[in-house]
């Protein structure tokens, strides 16, 4: 069953339910890995929303804004997924691992660190970058989730990895890293000069 209606804000276009939905399906992958950091589980949990968002089609008023609706109800079932998953187990039965942990002030800070330079960055390199490194997602996965070009999407994480090694390591460092680690083309090594 199709949901058709007048759309009040746009003077009488009408508004496929269904449509919109698929339309956002790229969208939404992007931000079910964001949350899951798996893509397995990214894709039940983009199952389960479109699930719920069609059992639930009624409640959704044309003229608003479908994707922060559709959004909405993926977020929601990630937090009921994950509020409903807790493994439990049973204090003698636990691994001594589970109940001391190491000192990690190093990478605490390390990571505070990163933190604080990843916010530095511009928005589309930064979503770009993460994108890449935490997501693990192609080039063209990102081209087609932001809607810009491969190479766009390429010259954005370059620009935001060289960014983050001046910042972290700052420019000497850099210029001494360049010389210490030779990138290898055709046999021969070929040195870049960062500046």
């Amino acid at each position: 069953m199709t949901r058709t209606a007048k759309d009040p804000e746009n003077s009488g276009l009408s508004f496929d339910f269904h449509d919109e939905l698929v339309a956002n399906l790229p969208r939404l992958k992007v931000q079910a890995i964001a949350l899951t950091r798996n893509r397995a589980d990214a894709d039940d949990l983009v199952q389960a929303a479109v699930t719920n968002a069609l059992a639930h089609q009624h409640t959704f008023q044309p003229g608003t804004h479908f994707s922060a609706w559709i959004y909405r109800i993926l977020r929601n079932r990630f937090l009921s997924d994950r509020r409903a998953y807790r493994e439990t187990v049973e204090l003698e039965d636990a691994p001594g691992s589970a109940l001391a942990r190491a000192a990690s002030q190093e990478e605490s800070f390390a990571c505070s660190e990163l933190r604080r330079q990843l916010a530095r960055l511009p928005a589309d390199q930064r979503a770009a970058l993460v994108m890449v490194g935490v997501q693990g997602m192609s080039y063209a996965e990102i081209a087609e989730a932001t809607g810009c070009a491969e190479g766009t999407v390429k010259c954005r994480v370059f620009r935001a990895r060289r960014q983050l090694e001046v910042w972290m390591l700052g420019k000497e460092e850099c210029r001494r890293s360049a010389v210490r680690n030779p990138r290898h083309r055709g046999g021969e090594a070929v040195l870049e000069e960062r500046t």
